[in-house]
């Protein structure tokens, strides 16, 4: 940790991720730290924003990163898409955050009980059809589904599905021209995780 120019601290990827699995912790302990939100933490936050993270994370209303890495207002710079899947306006998000914010830790973040992914696998081995705007949805995540075996319990192929399709958002990202600048010139660090329902626990992937 720095500090910059103007006298605010600066992360490396390393201490963000570390902050993240530490807030992690907390909150599955009961111990969050942000229960209010002070009048003069909100007029500092007016100034400008300087998250220490990036999340791209899903839009189901069960997985709020702010709340399961016990961060406060200010701290994490979250986009939120059905499926946590790429698209033109992501990957615009995505580029803003990196060139402008500068945060030197990108988290891709699935969980488990996906419905988009859920959904993906009934389109690809059951043939069942979505309304065709969540078909566009589908295609971004059917290319995840290659290689899994359709005859899994389907706990276990939803749970496989659903890290796949983080891997693949991480493989996307890594192979843009903006995400290979990101970590080859800027010291940009790209993970995946999992989030755990039922314990509240985030899975970070290797």
């Amino acid at each position: 940790m720095i500090l910059d120019h103007q006298g605010s601290l600066q992360y490396s990827a390393d201490e963000a991720l570390a902050r993240l699995k530490d807030g992690n912790l907390r909150f599955i302990r009961g111990e969050a730290r942000f229960p209010t939100l002070q009048s003069e933490v909100l007029a500092e936050l007016a100034k400008g924003q300087q998250p220490f993270a990036t999340i791209l994370g899903c839009s189901d209303s069960r997985v709020p990163p702010e709340f399961i890495f016990d961060s406060g207002f200010g701290e994490l710079f979250v986009i939120r898409v059905a499926g946590n899947v790429l698209g033109p306006s992501i990957f615009g998000t995505l580029q803003y955050a990196s060139l402008h914010l500068h945060t030197p830790l990108f988290v891709v973040l699935g969980h488990e009980g996906c419905g988009a992914v859920k959904a993906a696998i009934a389109s690809r081995f059951e043939g069942s059809r979505q309304a065709s705007r969540i078909e566009l949805l589908l295609e971004q995540i059917l290319p995840a589904l290659d290689g899994l075996d359709p005859d899994m319990p389907p706990t276990k192929l939803l749970g496989a599905a659903v890290e796949a399709n983080v891997r693949r958002t991480m493989h996307r990202l890594l192979e843009s021209a903006e995400g290979k600048a990101g970590v080859t010139e800027r010291g940009m660090k790209l993970v995946g995780a999992i989030y755990e329902l039922d314990s509240g626990r985030v899975r970070f992937l290797d």
